[in-house]
Formats: C-alpha cells, structure tokens, sequence
C-alpha cells in the first residue's frame, strides 16, 4: 500500500474516461489499496483512480468515518437536488458552489465481483456524482457557471508549481 501523488488540473488523466475492470488482478488490488490509504486523510471525501494516475474505473471514499471502494460504478439514480460548496483534491485551494441532486445511487461491484450498492444524501450524494464525473473525464468545474469556470481556470493557470 502507498499514499500516491494527487493528479492536479489540467493533467491530461483527469479528462480521460476511465477504461472498466475486465478482471481483478494483483495490481487492481494494489490499486484499491492504495485508493483507501489515499483517502484516509481529514478532509478527503472521495478519490478516484485517475486523480493517482490511473485511468480505470475505481473510486475510494471516507464518509463519516466509513471507508470503503467501489469497481466499475455505475451512477444509477439521482433525485432531488443541493447547491452548495464542492471542492475536489485535482483542484487545490478552490471550493465553488456547484448544483449536484441530492440523492444518488451508485452500482459497482467489489474485488470478490459481488454487486456492490452505494447510494445516500447530503455529502455522500454529492461524493458520488462527483467521483463518478471523475472517471467519465470531468471535473466538478465543469458544472459551474461560465464565469466562474473561467475564474477557476484562470487561478489554476496562476497558481501551478
């Protein structure tokens, strides 16, 4: 297991759709370890596979003290809907508003191939509408507002090391 480097905007990985797991082999599992030792960190919701570099459909999350993974997911369901602050570790230092449902349901399946359901509200809702956008190769400032999009850019552009 390792603590792998963050992918930041505009890397190329992050705007690629992710290529779905045909088999769980060793480096899938090493992959999923390394998503969980990743995420385990305050303030980290979700990380998908592509924002480590890796361009397969897998994400992470850590919810209110729940960690746990997620194989080929599927965003099955959304309904209702939230505006509120959003910000993503592919894009440091900047939190938007951004308009996401409120509830979300996400199907997938584990490294034993068993049907894996995750769905909720709130801050697991808006976690999983936004790691799934990660592995279709968007951002979640994709969903904002023309000008604050351009503004985003803009400091991203400003602020790369």
């Amino acid at each position: 297991m390792a603590i792998r480097e963050i992918r930041i905007v505009p890397d190329p990985v992050l705007r690629t759709p992710c290529d779905e797991i045909c088999e769980i082999t060793p480096a899938v599992r090493r992959l999923v370890d390394d998503l969980l030792e990743t995420v385990d960190d305050p303030g980290r919701a979700g990380l998908s596979a592509n924002q480590i570099g890796v361009s397969l459909r897998a994400f992470s999350y850590n919810i209110d003290g729940k960690i746990g993974y997620v194989l080929n997911p599927v965003l099955e369901e959304t309904r209702g809907e939230q505006y509120g602050d959003e910000g993503c570790l592919s894009v440091p230092g900047l939190w938007y508003k951004t308009r996401r449902a409120d509830y979300a349901r996400v199907r997938g399946i584990d490294l034993d191939g068993k049907e894996v359901v995750l769905e909720g509200t709130g801050l697991m809702g808006r976690m999983l509408q936004h790691e799934t956008d990660h592995l279709d190769g968007h951002v979640y400032l994709d969903r904002l507002e023309k000008e604050e999009r351009r503004a985003a850019l803009k400091y991203m552009r400003e602020h790369q090391k």
